[in-house]
């Protein structure tokens, strides 16, 4: 897809929204959509239904799926920290027309039921999404293994830690302005508009549940990491500092790890792009189109080492610690079939 027009609708639809709504920045405003009218349906370019998930009973959370005019390769998106999915109009245009655009609710928001996690099993409804679209709608993918991602704010925190928990599923990642240390976070928090949720959603504070909040940051298995990662962040950012893109970028230098970065100089007030100049602005939209370019599909090594945060899933096999809240470490080798913890226990599934 490295074609000048391809990039040129990118700029385009970006321009106009992310989501479809008016105002880009809305996506990352950390609000509760109050539009109640939209009911659930299915159209011949549009479905908002819902999917069942495979690993919680009774949990069954909202996706909104874009149809391409012809078959396409597949991006997921995810909401903010506060929001839940918008519901389109029967008539709403496909934000990313070359893609099947699947915006996932995360469990327990609005349209969904179950209890939210930050960065638990909730991450799991988007492979499950993903195994829901190989399935039912074979006909609007032109690759299955063309898999990619986008997530800004609370989104860009599941951006973070989705490339490490499936480490070879997406093709590339665009993360905006993201959380990558709920731990700091929690600490950067001082007047507690992120605390209230982070508290129930993961069972306590830093100090009381240290390895939950470890397990639920995409800083945590920056070693696990096969897809290149776009990240965005402003400077000046108040409610995400810049601090979680930089430090993950840096421990991903380290690790030499594909990550392209982008910091907005002077830009980012309470809200994130706040001060963004037109060249700023030129910029962020090209970083955007440079990640849904194609890439190829990452590909697991052979034999190695993998971070296991509550769990990590691979196109070979998976593995579950007793609690998603622990962190464990795990050795394969594909060749032998052969894989075992060297740090906590779990479950072990082969695929």
């Amino acid at each position: 897809m490295k074609k000048t027009s391809f990039v040129a609708v990118c700029l385009l639809v970006y321009s106009f929204s992310l989501f479809g709504q008016e105002n880009v920045d809305s996506l990352f405003e950390d609000i509760k959509f109050k539009n109640e009218g939209n009911g659930f349906f299915r159209s011949e370019n549009i479905d908002f239904i819902r999917v069942k998930s495979t690993i919680t009973e009774d949990v069954e959370f909202a996706v909104v799926i874009y149809k391409p005019k012809k078959p396409g390769p597949i991006v997921l998106i995810s909401h903010g920290w506060h929001q839940s999915v918008m519901p389109p109009e029967r008539t709403s245009e496909n934000p990313y027309p070359e893609f099947l655009t699947v915006q996932v609710d995360m469990r327990g928001r609005k349209y969904s039921t179950g209890e939210p996690d930050c960065n638990g099993l909730e991450l799991y409804d988007f492979f499950d999404t993903y195994l829901f679209l190989t399935e039912h709608y074979k006909e609007y993918i032109s690759d299955p293994e063309q898999v990619y991602y986008i997530g800004g704010s609370g989104g860009g925190g599941n951006g973070f830690s989705i490339i490490g928990k499936f480490p070879d599923l997406f093709c590339s990642a665009l993360i905006l302005c993201g959380i990558s240390d709920y731990a700091e976070w929690f600490k950067q928090d001082e007047i507690g508009e992120f605390r209230d949720e982070m508290i129930p959603w993961i069972g306590g504070t830093p100090e009381q549940k240290n390895e939950a909040y470890k397990s639920r940051s995409g800083i945590t298995t920056v070693e696990n990491i096969l897809t290149p990662a776009y990240i965005i962040h402003g400077e000046t950012d108040i409610r995400v500092p810049v601090s979680h893109s930089r430090n993950f970028v840096g421990k991903s230098t380290a690790y030499n790890k594909p990550v392209s970065y982008l910091e907005l100089k002077g830009v980012g007030t309470r809200n994130h792009w706040g001060n963004i100049g037109p060249e700023q602005e030129k910029e962020k939209k090209l970083m955007s189109a440079r990640a849904l370019e194609k890439h190829s599909p990452p590909i697991l090594p052979t034999k190695g080492e993998l971070i296991v945060a509550g769990y990590v899933v691979t196109k070979h096999f998976s593995v579950f610690m007793d609690s998603i809240d622990q962190v464990g470490l795990i050795e394969y080798d594909l060749d032998k079939r052969t894989c075992s913890f060297m740090e906590g226990t779990g479950v072990i599934t082969w695929r």
